[in-house]
């Protein structure tokens, strides 16, 4: 097997994962809050990166970040930025919106990524990537729109703010990695050690209860392939393949595949709505993304 295959094949797992994230997250929050999902599936990934560190030998480099205050000080901030704050808001805008509707405004964190950097950087957008925005920001608005998705008949505006409020805090994430060289095995760990204090200090306010077992094991599976093995997996694909490019247009596939999960196993009536938003939205993206004319990371999740 030759590494792009190996890569694709590691790509192919962490984008079925990724798209069952919606519907897990949907069936999790039917017996448990928002913030208890959150702090189960932190510790959860949190050990998964701990085991990871142990697997290849990187105490040694753990240890050594905790002399490096500037280090120390840019994983914390991360943390706080994920899985603390933005998970709290995708989360919060989960339990609710339906997942026809949070999935694919949180996914349109891409374009605000692109919008972002543009401000930042100081790019011009260039006539695709203006048009790809336009395009996202119409499927948005249809989404947003759609209160035929609601069993209640109408959308929460909270709900709809607070998703795509979490797809600035992504891109903002993601903003704080561009052009850096980091250890992922290292940044994931110290990420969800933050990420995880900043929760456990939460529930000095927020009462929690022990989940029945159906729950408890919801959370750990959103820790586990949500955030934890599928970026450890996605690392390593990135690293070993030797065309990055096809790995990331990857990512186009796992909302799609998320849509249908939605509707099969969570029984939501996809609409011609839904469908319509959806559609602009990804849309967008990929007319964005033809031609790239500013440093982004990897696009994921």
């Amino acid at each position: 097997m030759t590494p792009q295959t190996k890569a694709l094949t590691m790509g192919g797992f962490v984008l079925f994962f990724w798209a069952t994230a919606a519907t897990a997250f949907k069936i999790a929050l039917g017996g448990i809050s928002f913030f208890e999902l959150l702090l189960i599936a932190s510790v959860t990934t949190l050990i998964i990166s701990a085991a990871e560190l142990s697997f290849s030998r990187k105490w040694g480099k753990a240890a050594s970040v905790l002399y490096d205050k500037r280090l120390l000080t840019k994983y914390l901030l991360q943390g706080l930025l994920n899985p603390f704050l933005y998970y709290l808001v995708l989360l919060k805008a989960y339990s609710l919106l339906p997942a026809q509707i949070a999935q694919p405004l949180n996914y349109s964190w891409q374009i605000v990524l692109i919008l972002m950097i543009s401000l930042l950087f100081k790019q011009k957008l260039g006539l695709m990537r203006f048009v790809g925005v336009l395009v996202s920001f119409a499927g948005i608005i249809i989404l947003s729109l759609n209160n035929g998705a609601a069993e209640s008949g109408h959308l929460s505006i909270l709900g709809i703010l607070l998703a795509l409020g979490s797809a600035f805090i992504w891109a903002t994430y993601w903003i704080s990695k561009i052009n850096v060289k980091e250890d992922s095995s290292l940044s994931l760990f110290f990420n969800f050690l933050s990420g995880t204090i900043f929760l456990l200090l939460l529930t000095i306010f927020i009462p929690v209860k022990i989940p029945e077992f159906k729950y408890l094991l919801a959370g750990i599976y959103v820790g586990t392939f949500e955030m934890g093995v599928t970026f450890i997996l996605w690392g390593r694909a990135l690293s070993i393949s030797t065309n990055p490019i096809a790995i990331t247009q990857l990512t186009y596939l796992s909302p799609v595949l998320s849509l249908i999960l939605i509707a099969v196993v969570l029984k939501e009536q996809v609409g011609i709505m839904t469908v319509a938003g959806f559609i602009l939205i990804i849309g967008g993206i990929v007319i964005a993304n033809l031609k790239k004319a500013s440093p982004q990371p990897d696009l994921v999740d």
